[in-house]
């Protein structure tokens, strides 16, 4: 029987090159994201075994690699990446990516931006 968890990396801080502005992708800028995964925990439940779970160590590495070296111009192009390579490479039944992006030119008055992109089933 299946026993679908979700996994959640919080607040994850990093710095990218990403937006429209040429100063955005000149500078960077502080992104915040958050990604939940997902994933059948019967396997690794019984186990107690790293080998049978998705080591969110390693999805946290992907995200950190694609923010910092990557460069997009749009936020929904960046969630949409992390969100398929995610599907992609693990064995989730789901993911979603959060990407905050606290400091928005041009509006000065707005605390934040935020997308949010879904892949496969994310249902609890």
């Amino acid at each position: 029987m299946s026993q679908v968890a979700r996994i959640t990396l919080a607040d994850i801080g990093l710095v990218g090159h990403h937006g429209y502005h040429a100063a955005e992708k000149e500078l960077g800028q502080r992104f915040e994201l958050d990604v939940e995964l997902f994933i059948d925990i019967s396997r690794p439940a019984e186990s107690d075994n790293l080998a049978d779970a998705v080591n969110y160590e390693q999805v946290y590495q992907l995200v950190d690699k694609t923010v910092r070296e990557d460069r997009f111009s749009l936020l929904e192009a960046l969630a949409s990446d992390l969100a398929t390579s995610i599907y992609d490479q693990y064995e989730v039944e789901g993911v979603v990516v959060r990407i905050r992006k606290p400091s928005v030119p041009h509006c000065p008055n707005l605390g934040y931006v935020e997308i949010e992109v879904e892949r496969g089933r994310t249902e609890e």
